[in-house]
């Protein structure tokens, strides 16, 4: 392991946030997002992973208005930003605080970008040209502040010869146990999970089955839970419940805390946590933020 990434390891934790919400561009919501970055902090938790295509424009206020927390993109799409402006950004970012950005990149989904074509060889370039401009002294991108969004072998491979490791969205242990072979011991391993902070079966399945049908239609995903084991019969309809239960957690506390913690089992370095509600996506949930603290005692960091 080298230094960078177990640095990296230990400042993020063994658990974070991942939230669209946190990643809000208007101006009207900064004071509030820097207060939730700021309990978040005192909660506990080891990073922040902003979701929605975001960069190191978003992760600013919150570091500015923190002191130790990281702050991540899950995800910056290659396909958003040319790597000369995402390396101007870090740069500046990592001058003004330095080691609390971490850039995640990913290739996003086909559906979703019109210029989408050859994913992984546009991905390859994309570090290609981070590594000149760290080289040339322009100030890039080092390998040890990248995570990618790595789902399938390709990808993981390029996690772990290119990148700090891997940051897959929308997994279960049986991946991330998948997920650590192939990245080795070296590599930080970071999922993303979801949970929903209900012990109704019902209630809890229908809130995971309205927040998930977007990512059932997007081809990364559904061919990773076929690769899995799972059926196309699983994916169709909403999800079955067998698939709903595998990738989100509910229940009892102590349920959901084993469920978490089956990641950690697997492999995982850290897990991102990414709490589902019936309130709009771009909410923030600091209640139940404050309960999953309690609940894995990461206070005890």
């Amino acid at each position: 392991m080298s230094d960078t990434t177990g640095r990296l390891r230990e400042a993020v934790g063994r658990y974070g946030i991942w939230s669209i919400g946190l990643r809000s561009e208007d101006a009207a919501r900064r004071g509030e997002l820097a207060e939730a970055a700021s309990e978040l902090e005192e909660l506990g938790y080891g990073a922040v992973w902003l979701g929605g295509n975001s960069t190191a424009r978003n992760a600013a206020p919150l570091i500015e208005a923190t002191g130790r927390i990281v702050v991540a993109t899950s995800i910056q799409s290659i396909w958003q930003q040319d790597p000369a402006t995402t390396a101007a950004e870090f740069t500046a970012l990592e001058a003004a605080h330095p080691g609390r950005f971490v850039l995640g990149l990913g290739v996003s989904h086909g559906p979703r970008v019109k210029q989408y074509r050859k994913p992984y060889a546009t991905m390859v370039g994309y570090l290609d040209r981070l590594d000149e401009l760290d080289r040339s002294g322009e100030g890039g991108v080092p390998a040890g502040r990248r995570v990618l969004a790595a789902l399938g072998p390709r990808m993981l491979e390029l996690s772990r010869d290119r990148a700090a490791g891997a940051i897959p969205y929308l997994v279960t242990p049986d991946h991330t146990a998948r997920a650590r072979a192939v990245l080795g011991e070296a590599a930080l391993l970071a999922p993303e999970f979801k949970v929903v902070l209900e012990t109704d079966p019902a209630r809890a399945r229908t809130l995971a089955r309205a927040y998930l049908a977007p990512y059932l239609e997007l081809p990364n995903y559904t061919n990773n839970f076929l690769r899995l084991g799972f059926t196309e019969s699983d994916i169709a309809g909403g999800g079955s419940d067998r698939l709903i239960d595998a990738l989100v957690a509910w229940g009892e506390e102590s349920r959901i805390r084993d469920r978490i913690e089956e990641f950690h089992t697997a492999g995982a370095d850290h897990v991102a946590l990414q709490v589902i509600t019936d309130g709009p996506v771009d909410a923030l949930p600091r209640q139940e933020w404050r309960r999953l603290a309690s609940l894995l005692e990461t206070g005890a960091r």
